[in-house]
């Protein structure tokens, strides 16, 4: 057996019309060691395209001399033969070589194919991107010559055999898991059986590194309910009760100047210290603006850990982004605990479906209920092997690709699919582990979106606290409208509506009526017949539901607004809806129907089912299946609750991407003011909420930010303190300002052609003057469209690429 690694730079993409330029192979044996390489130019019937040549280096005089497509295939039809092409892409070199072999009259390439892209994404599922450059710099794996066939052909080798090397390492268990996903005469499944066998050689599972249970090989085992303690020596409350504030301050800044060399206090800092630490200490609220550079994160964990720690009180972190929950994980904690002078525990616990519930993945896999096959074994495939690596769960982890975000959702955890303590996953749930370590930190660092869940849900989800910190809280306001408003979107009943009924033989209903016929009880027949009957109602409220969005659509088609944004809006007025609004109720009314029907069809079915059968397998599919009908039930109301447009205290609107039409209309209902809402939910009854942003002034006032937030009364009172700190950067030396005084008027909304070529020029000047580096801001998506074709051409002779987002 013999591997040859392939990559081709070509003209273009279009099999048909470009050719190839360049072709590179490096060839490997069994053992996967480099026997040989191949590379040579092609000379193409056609020119290099400039943004080739700017993106491969290869230009017109390099491959004016080379050899013919058909000498350079002679040389290499030898090499492939009886040998496994891999390639980074396999399906585009494959594609391509076997139209040149076909152009010059030779047989096609019909051996086994292996893709480092599947490869990579199966074994190595938390990489961010599987671009061959990022890989090979994530594992320095020295590549000189991006773009450049040889070099990309060596550097695919190299990851190749990377990537056979981790599989044959992996536990034979998750190898039998990966061998069940791809059939026998799948490429991707015989170097998976390579790997079974070469596994099966070994006489003992690794029992080190992995947890086994119920056929998974996992990273962890059992989480505990029990408190464990907080350190060996001495309990970090008792060690900080002697230490004043000041004093600790001081230790902190001694480690930091031995841990970073030339460290520098930061007055800006120092100050938002001592005015987190006087909030919580005297119960107050606080509204401190810190501006760039202030190091606003350890600007409120070092005060709220001493408070916290000292005065045995819970502090809840809460930010706009999960990026910036990550970043206090992985930069600001490990930070502190190397700082501070006593330990400490913080968790992350963001919202429950950002954790995979392993029942379902279970029941999933195990079914092998895939809607997209290939792609969704191929997600399934790299979530077995993630299995053996993560101890969060946590998607963030996971680089799902295109589809896999679909996969996700019917594998995610949720509330209404949760069997809790009757779970047989449950004491190694990813969320109620995620839970019980939040129950048990000092501090929690949580999300926005959390804060407003866990108020819709009676606060059952986060730890009781009294202390709250808001970062990024100029977002907050935005964040309670959407929570405590509704959205609805075309894919958001789809989604759950195919997971009970895609068609007439897929779907969880269906898997319902097999098992049901299969355990043979009295009423299984009847129950089937009753499945039966609700099938067709699930197609007719398809049909509805797609009349109702492309009526949705419609209105948003005639908006003019929405040029400027590619996004166009339609706000709803109670008292005078748009015209053609009464077509839009009536499809809404036989959707309310339609899904009021399957509703109470599929609640009796299941609590009738739930009552006469005790199988475990069975109870897990109809709670999976109740999650999906409630999903439905609440669309249904939120729906229902929007045609009607009679909540005055309401903002309504409409969004849609023309591109994308009907099937992109989301529908939006806010309170116009949650400032009431803040208030009863989080000032009227927190101890202390500290509230930072680097934008909450509005002229060096808080004024309009009490109003928005409702902290009047806090402000009137006396229990708000609102500061506004320095930045320690330096605008006015390290920032330039320049407003061009010479271009011309822009005459009209949809700018005209001097404005535009005057903005053009001045950009094409400064691009060349920064080398491109520089971003352009637009408020207009058609000024963009109209920019960004001139001023790619008036770049590319200075090889500076221009990419339009």
């Amino acid at each position: 057996m013999k591997f040859a690694v392939l990559d081709l730079e070509t003209t273009g993409h279009s099999g048909a019309d470009d050719d190839i330029i360049q072709i590179g192979i490096v060839m490997l044996d069994e053992a996967l060691d480099i026997t040989g390489t191949y590379t040579s130019f092609v000379r193409p019937r056609v020119p290099v395209p400039p943004f080739i040549t700017q993106l491969t280096g290869i230009s017109d005089d390099d491959v004016h001399d080379a050899p013919e497509l058909d000498d350079v295939l002679l040389d290499i039809i030898p090499i492939l033969d009886d040998a496994v092409l891999v390639a980074h892409n396999v399906g585009f070199d494959a594609g391509f070589l076997n139209g040149a072999l076909d152009r010059c009259g030779y047989v096609p390439f019909t051996g086994r194919r292996l893709d480092t892209l599947d490869l990579l994404r199966i074994l190595y599922p938390s990489l961010t991107t599987y671009q061959l450059g990022a890989v090979t710099e994530a594992f320095a794996i020295a590549h000189e010559q991006h773009h450049r066939a040889d070099s990309d052909a060596m550097a695919t080798a190299i990851i190749f055999r990377m990537c056979v090397e981790k599989l044959r390492e992996l536990p034979l268990l998750t190898l039998h898991r990966l061998a069940q996903f791809f059939e026998m005469q799948d490429d991707l499944g015989w170097i998976v059986r390579q790997a079974v066998a070469h596994k099966e050689r070994e006489t003992s599972p690794d029992t080190d590194n992995y947890a086994y249970f119920r056929q998974f090989a996992l990273k962890v085992d059992d989480w505990t309910e029990e408190t464990p303690p907080r350190c060996e020596d001495a309990d970090a409350e008792e060690l900080l009760k002697p230490i004043d504030f000041d004093t600790y301050l001081g230790q902190i800044k001694d480690s930091f100047e031995r841990l970073v060399q030339g460290y520098e206090a930061r007055e800006p800092q120092n100050q938002m210290f001592r005015e987190v630490y006087d909030a919580l200490e005297s119960d107050k609220h606080l509204l401190i603006e810190a501006g760039t550079g202030t190091g606003k994160s350890l600007g409120y964990l070092i005060p709220a850990l001493y408070y916290g720690i000292q005065q045995g009180k819970k502090i809840v972190v809460s930010t706009h982004t999960i990026n910036l929950q990550e970043q206090l994980r992985e930069r600001d904690v490990p930070l502190l605990h190397q700082v501070l002078p006593v330990p400490f525990k913080a968790a992350v616990f963001k919202g429950r479906g950002n954790y995979l519930c392993l029942r379902k993945f279970e029941g999933k896999v195990n079914m092998q209920d895939f809607v997209s096959p290939g792609e969704d074994r191929i997600t399934a495939a790299q979530m077995i092997v993630w299995l053996g690596e993560t101890e969060r769960g946590d998607q963030e982890e996971l680089n799902l690709g295109n589809r896999g975000g679909d996969f996700w959702d019917t594998v995610a955890s949720d509330t209404d699919s949760c069997l809790n303590r009757q779970c047989p996953w449950f004491k190694r749930c990813f969320y109620h582990r995620a839970k019980q370590e939040a129950n048990l930190a000092d501090v929690v660092i949580t999300n926005h979106s959390m804060l407003f869940t866990d108020i819709r849900a009676d606060h059952r989800l986060l730890p009781s606290y009294e202390h709250l910190i808001v970062d990024e809280a100029h977002h907050l306001e935005e964040v309670a409208g959407k929570h405590l408003g509704m959205q609805v979107s075309y894919f958001g009943l789809l989604h759950p509506l195919q997971r009970l009924c895609k068609d007439a033989r897929t779907g969880m209903v269906h898997q319902l009526k097999l098992r049901l016929l299969a355990e043979g009880h009295e009423r299984s027949q009847a129950w089937a017949e009753v499945i039966e009957a609700a099938v067709p109602v699930f197609g007719e409220v398809r049909e509805h539901w797609d009349q109702m969005f492309e009526l949705l659509f419609g209105l948003t088609a005639a908006v003019k607004d929405g040029a400027e944004t590619g996004q166009p809006v339609v706000r709803m007025k109670s008292d005078k809806p748009p015209e053609g609004w009464s077509y839009v109720q009536t499809a809404e009314a036989n959707v309310f129907a339609g899904l009021n029907e399957i509703v109470k069809v599929l609640e009796k079915l299941s609590s009738e089912v739930k009552d006469r059968i005790d199988d475990a397998a069975l109870q897990g599919l109809l709670t999976d299946m109740n999650g999906s009908v409630k999903d439905l039930a609440r669309i249904r109301d939120e729906l229902h609750g929007f045609v009607r447009l009679d909540d005055g205290g309401t903002v309504y609107w409409l969004e849609a991407n023309p591109t994308y039409k009907a099937r992109s209309v989301h529908l939006f209902a806010v309170p116009a003011d949650v400032s009431g809402q803040l208030k009863q939910y989080f000032f009227d009854v927190k101890r202390s909420v500290v509230m930072t942003s680097a934008t909450l002034s509005v002229q060096k006032s808080f004024q309009f930010a009490c109003e928005q937030l409702g902290l009047e009364e806090a402000n009137r009172t006396g229990r708000l303190t609102a500061v506004q700190l320095e930045s320690p950067f330096n605008y006015r030396d390290q920032a330039l300002v320049v407003i061009p005084r010479n271009f011309p008027g822009l005459k009209g909304a949809s700018g005209d052609p001097e404005f535009v070529g005057a903005l053009v020029r001045s950009l094409a000047e400064t691009a060349q003057e920064t080398k491109g580096r520089m971003l352009v801001l637009f408020t207009s998506y058609r000024m963009l469209r109209q920019v960004y074709d001139p001023l790619k051409e008036a770049l590319a002779a200075a090889g500076i690429q221009v990419i339009g987002q």
